[in-house]
């Protein structure tokens, strides 16, 4: 399979594994990802996951082109919106996911990338939104994630010229959060997403769909849906279990499920 799974701890470590394509997305291997993802998120023992790419070139080099060089509108459509389909699960899904890029994350790569919570790469990635050199746009969220995430001028000038952005430059834009070395990358990805799976999952998941809305378009619709959830947090034994251990200068005790 194109895609592989593995467990650390309370942590999934997916990685997408077509070195041979420098892990380039093929319709096989974004059903080969959804599939690792949904099992990654309903496994009530993985608290966050980590998506990466095999080897030591590319987190992604984007979707396979050779499949897109002769599609119709309507299979470019269809293929579109499958990428959409992936990305949209990867924001949305209740388990936090951490994007630790090794290398190339091109076009759908980078669009992958702009869908995982926190962003994390090693001091050789390079991020680029190539497609206007291929007389096409971001095709799998890039225009709206890439300027939420950065900026909406960055963003522009990213996707209007293909050009790459290298490590630090992507860390000085907002792009990712943290810069490692290439050997301490996967290390340091699983690190931080062992801190977010120690945290209880019902609060992890309702937390970053809170986040979710702060970039949408009704700001006040967001925030009273943000007092509500928080008020639903205090049904939850994980609410007093944290509270009670705060207080008792203790290490809580969360569930899991």
């Amino acid at each position: 399979m194109a895609v592989d799974i593995e467990r650390r701890d309370a942590v999934a470590v997916i990685t997408l594994n077509r070195q041979e394509a420098l892990n380039a997305m093929s319709p096989e291997q974004l059903d080969a990802l959804e599939e690792r993802l949904r099992e990654a998120d309903t496994d009530p023992a993985v608290g966050a996951i980590v998506l990466t790419g095999a080897g030591p070139k590319a987190f992604c080099a984007g979707a396979d082109i050779g499949h897109m060089r002769e599609a119709t509108p309507d299979e470019a459509r269809a293929f579109a919106r499958r990428g959409h389909d992936v990305a949209d699960l990867i924001e949305h899904m209740d388990t936090p996911v951490v994007a630790a890029v090794n290398g190339y994350a091109l076009g759908g790569g980078c669009e992958m990338a702009l869908a995982c919570d926190v962003r994390v790469c090693s001091d050789n990635a390079r991020f680029s939104q190539p497609e206007i050199t291929l007389g096409i746009l971001p095709g799998w969220g890039g225009t709206q994630r890439l300027a939420r995430a950065t900026s909406l001028g960055f963003a522009k000038e990213m996707i209007l010229t293909g050009r790459a952005a290298k490590a630090d430059e992507a860390l000085a834009k907002g792009l990712v959060n943290h810069v490692y070395t290439a050997d301490e990358l996967m290390d340091k990805a699983v690190e931080l997403a062992a801190s977010i799976a120690r945290q209880p999952a019902w609060a992890a998941a309702a937390a970053k769909r809170m986040c979710n809305l702060a970039l949408g378009g009704d700001k006040a619709e967001a925030l009273a849906r943000e007092v509500d959830t928080f008020a639903l947090a205090f049904t939850t034994p994980d609410q007093r279990e944290g509270m009670a251990a705060f207080l008792d200068k203790r290490t809580p005790n969360f569930s899991r499920g």
